[in-house]
């Protein structure tokens, strides 16, 4: 018997990109790629549309051959069986849960802020904009996760979306990894201010602030142990349902006060300019009033675009569905309750409290007893969701760790010993960042800024046109018409938009730190004053 004839090695990514011949052969000559609005009604003969790459060599299992063997789903929950520890069991139910929990968080109650800088119909536009922006980009990569059913963070796209290239790999793994950090410092600094809200001050309690944080890192540690999003949406469920009863009885305890806090009875002195001192019934403004710097306009933009913008981590929920094509229903359903909840809550605390007495997050603007009963139905979310930012870094890094290993698939001692210590390390940076930038609005300006202009814009732009190059190159034809040509220009419009965000609002995050610590209206770095509301 003759030898079998060896394989040909796989495409390491770094030569011309093919076009997966099953995938390709599927497809029919006309434009059978599923649009926008048949995205909910998915079924399995559906015709997707090509890949635009080959498998990349990070992503491949031991066990796949061709690019066949990984480019199903059922394929994937196949070789799942057997073992202890299995990744793609979640529902779409229980990836909406884990929407939910992400979108219905503390940023919240930044929308009163956003709206007292930009006025009130400006905060409501561009609150259903961004939401239906996000919404587009969204399905644009989900559409990309079926097309890669094998990718199981953004990292393994922002290198596909580049051409394969090394340094796409890891200029994204940079910016995902501090982007997810980032969100667990702003969760590490409002623990913080929750502990010291709920405290009050006590001199006799050395460095309270600091101390605070590294209970609150080491509480969110401990939730970020479990090693799958199936249990992990299971935490979820509650952390949102808590979420919305916190947001909903602020909103109802700023119109059940009397006067929001810090009211002062004196009318403000108003000149031409603007409102120039702080006094009086509560000041509501359609637009913004004349004094609202563009530096404060644009963070109060960013603020919104950040509580929207989640994308970074739809690829790893996407990686881990029973059946991926479902996604759209849990994505539709989270953007409509998105919409409604932040714009009812934020447009119902700001017209209770104005613009003279509006604090970021806005549970400052309430009585000290409303205060702490609503922002204490917050405490599930202040844990829940740094945890799943974290277990979400964790698994990137892990899963490089031991591919093709026991230690991925069974429960090991140097498996566990090894997640334990990647989710402290996490924590311990999260906890640093945390005291370097210890303040509320301008910590999710910056994020917003640095991170979304690439995870919420520009990569879902490019990803669109290299998808739709795909297609031309397997002879699929597009009608050319105006739907198209919409298309194609909300695309290119998207990327401008990120490049505006990384580039002008950068400058204004930076600014609006700068002018925070000349002013003295924030605390120190690792300071020990009390940063309660």
């Amino acid at each position: 018997m003759s030898a079998p004839t060896p394989d040909p090695p796989r495409d390491n990514g770094r030569e011309k990109s093919r076009i997966d011949d099953a995938t390709a052969s599927t497809a029919c000559k006309e434009d059978a790629r599923p649009s926008l609005w048949s995205w909910t009604k998915l079924d399995d003969t559906t015709a997707i549309g090509p890949r635009i790459g080959p498998v990349l060599q990070s992503v491949a299992t031991a066990s796949s051959d061709s690019d066949d063997s990984i480019a199903s789903p059922g394929r994937q929950r196949e070789l799942e069986k057997g073992n202890a520890i299995q990744y793609r069991t979640c529902s779409w139910q229980k990836t909406a849960a884990l929407l939910f929990s992400e979108y219905i968080c503390l940023a919240i109650m930044s929308f009163p802020w956003s709206y007292s800088v930009l006025g009130l119909v400006p905060g409501l536009i561009l609150t259903l904009v961004v939401c239906l922006v996000v919404l587009y980009t969204s399905l644009v990569l989900w559409e990309f996760c079926l097309r890669h059913p094998e990718v199981r963070d953004v990292c393994d796209i922002g290198q596909m979306l580049f051409w394969n290239k090394n340094w796409a790999w890891w200029a994204t793994a940079v910016m995902f990894l501090l982007n997810n950090t980032f969100i667990q410092g702003l969760h590490v600094v409002v623990g913080a201010e929750y502990l010291n809200t709920m405290t009050g001050t006590d001199p006799g309690v050395a460095c309270r602030t600091v101390s605070f944080g590294i209970i609150i890192a080491l509480v969110c540690w401990l939730c970020s142990l479990p090693r799958t999003f199936n249990t992990l949406s299971k935490l979820g469920v509650f952390s949102a349902l808590f979420t919305f009863i916190s947001v909903v009885l602020a909103a109802a305890f700023s119109g059940a006060q009397k006067h929001p806090a810090g009211y002062d009875p004196r009318p403000s002195f108003t000149s031409d300019s603007g409102v120039a001192s702080v006094g009086g019934n509560p000041i509501v403004t359609a637009l913004p009033v004349k004094s609202a710097s563009y530096i404060a306009c644009f963070n109060a933009f960013l603020n919104i675009s950040y509580t929207f913008i989640g994308q970074i981590t739809l690829p790893s929920f996407i990686a881990e569905m029973r059946e991926p094509k479902d996604f759209p229903k849990a994505l539709w359903a989270c953007a409509i309750a998105e919409v409604i909840l932040f714009s009812v809550v934020g447009g119902v605390i700001y017209g209770y409290t104005g613009n003279q007495y509006m604090t970021a997050p806005a549970f400052g603007s309430l009585e000290e007893t409303y205060k702490k009963i609503s922002f204490s139905f917050m405490i599930p979310t202040i844990i829940f969701l740094g945890v799943l930012y974290a277990s979400v870094s964790t698994r990137f890094i892990f899963f490089r760790i031991f591919k093709n290993s026991q230690h991925m698939t069974e429960h090991t001692l140097t498996g566990w010993s090894t997640w334990a210590g990647i989710l402290l390390t996490t924590w311990i940076c999260a906890w640093i960042i945390a005291e370097v930038i210890p303040f509320f609005s301008s910590l999710l300006s910056l994020m917003s800024s640095l991170f979304d202009s690439f995870f919420g814009f520009i990569f879902w732009g490019v990803a669109y046109f290299r998808m739709r190059k795909a297609d031309a190159r397997a002879g699929i034809t597009r009608k050319r018409g105006i739907g198209t040509i919409l298309l194609d220009g909300t695309n290119i419009i998207i990327i401008l938009v990120g490049f505006l965000f990384l580039s002008f609002g950068s400058y204004a995050s930076v600014l609006g730190i700068l002018e925070a610590y000349d002013t003295g209206s924030v605390r120190s770095v690792f300071s020990c004053a009390s940063n309660g509301l």
